[in-house]
């Protein structure tokens, strides 16, 4: 046993040894704070290691009619309401994946019928589309006439319709809560017009106007603004609508002709536009401003009638030139450019309007975060927005009353806005170099 205990001693004190070369610090060595973690640091630590959110999923499609004229004297214009509102789908569906619902994505689906531009075949497909292909939303037909009889069907339906081709104010003062309108109303119209005119010295006017609800309206307003610019109305006449035949536009160029105004104001549509005209040309009426009031603004109005065109203006909802920077697509210049891009021609107003329709909707639902038709409207009732077509704010009956009209006329071959000032491109041409004063 002592001989053992002697081996053991060295093991012990060398063991000794490394635990004083190891071990802690002498007591009186001051050790180094020690960094206590608050339980909120704590917290925030783990914030920031949890997983990112998961990206929007596609989750299905929201349902849209539309009865929209492919064949029937509104065909041309028909082409630009669809194209305008095929543009808008394929921005949703291609570039930014679709609508965002409350966090999910819905892609666009638009079921289009012809509506032969005939107000009668507008009332079955509208409701075609809601009863047998079970459409969420609406978006409306090209011109007020059937977009009155289109609403009719979406009203008793309680489903919604965007509208951008129907000013007529008879659309709107019916106390419907389901039609919503993007384009400024009919009596706006001639605003911008007389303003012009009043500017330039102009006094007298006659004024034809074609027997729609849509070419009503204008007429109206025509009379409002000239009354307030301090114009003399001559005369007024009325055509019935549709109507192109010479025989009916000479007598009444004939008789205005004779009273000697200072200008033509022709509230109708393109192709009793392009008839009005011709029938003035070809009897020498010529004032020293004519407007046609939704015909002019229309490329096929140049192409038609060539030099006859020169200086002949219109009314317009929006033009390429404008000023605006939206929420969408960005400036109207920018539309323009990606709708030629698209579809190898000019973008008209009316596609343009269409296109802003789209937009309004998908707006709405993204702001309502759902497509239940009470929560979408709230949303379009509260809707204060700027786009590439210019600003969107609706009243308690459906219309917007934040949009703004401009005037233009065909200089150079060209349909270029002339009025107001700021958003001008061109010089009002008053009165025509080509009448002789």
């Amino acid at each position: 046993m002592k001989l053992n205990s002697i081996k053991i001693i060295p093991l012990l004190i060398i063991f000794a040894l490394v635990l004083s070369a190891c071990g802690t610090p002498a007591v009186e060595e001051t050790a180094a704070p020690v960094e206590v973690v608050e339980p909120e640091a704590t917290e925030a630590v783990v914030e920031m290691t949890e997983e990112p959110e998961a990206e929007p999923e596609i989750v299905g499609t929201i349902k849209i009619g539309a009865a929209l004229s492919e064949t029937g004297r509104y065909a041309t214009v028909g082409l630009d309401v669809r194209q305008g509102y095929d543009l808008w789908v394929n921005y949703v569906n291609e570039e930014i994946g679709g609508i965002n619902v409350d966090g999910d994505l819905y892609l666009v689906e638009i079921i289009y019928y012809d509506d032969e531009s005939d107000a009668d075949t507008t009332v079955k497909l509208t409701e075609k589309l809601i009863s047998e292909d079970e459409v969420q939303f609406i978006l409306g037909p090209y011109g007020s006439s059937l977009t009155i009889a289109s609403s009719s069907i979406t009203e008793q339906h309680g489903i919604l319709m965007i509208e951008a081709n129907g000013a007529s104010e008879s659309i709107f003062n019916r106390g419907f809560k389901h039609v919503f309108g993007v384009l400024s109303p009919a009596s706006f119209y001639a605003k911008a017009v007389m303003e012009a005119l009043a500017d330039a010295g102009a006094k007298t006017v006659v004024v034809g106007i074609e027997d729609n609800a849509f070419s009503i309206s204008v007429g109206e307003g025509i009379v409002f603004w000239a009354n307030e610019y301090g114009f003399e109305i001559l005369a007024e006449e009325s055509y019935p609508n549709g109507e192109t035949s010479s025989a009916v536009f000479d007598p009444i160029m004939t008789k205005f002709k004779a009273l000697n105004p200072d200008a033509y104001i022709n509230s109708g549509h393109l192709n009793d536009g392009i008839a009005a005209a011709a029938s003035a040309a070809s009897l020498g009426f010529c004032p020293g401003g004519m407007f046609f009031m939704a015909s002019a603004n229309f490329p096929a109005f140049a192409e038609e009638l060539g030099d006859t065109a020169a200086y002949a203006g219109a009314a317009t909802q929006w033009a390429a030139t404008m000023s605006y920077d939206g929420l969408y697509l960005g400036s109207p210049g920018d539309y323009y450019d990606r709708y030629t891009s698209a579809y190898g021609m000019d973008p008209t107003y009316q596609a343009a309007e269409s296109t802003a329709a789209g937009f309004v909707l998908q707006n709405a639902i993204e702001a309502a975060g759902s497509t239940e038709t009470a929560a979408v409207r709230e949303a379009l009732l509260n809707m204060d927005i700027t786009t590439f077509y210019g600003d969107i704010n609706f009243d308690e009956t459906g219309k917007n009353v934040a949009h703004a009209m401009a005037a233009g006329q065909v200089i150079d071959g060209e349909f270029q806005i002339v009025w107001p000032a700021e958003v001008a491109v061109k010089e009002f041409v008053y009165p025509n170099p080509n009448c002789g004063g």
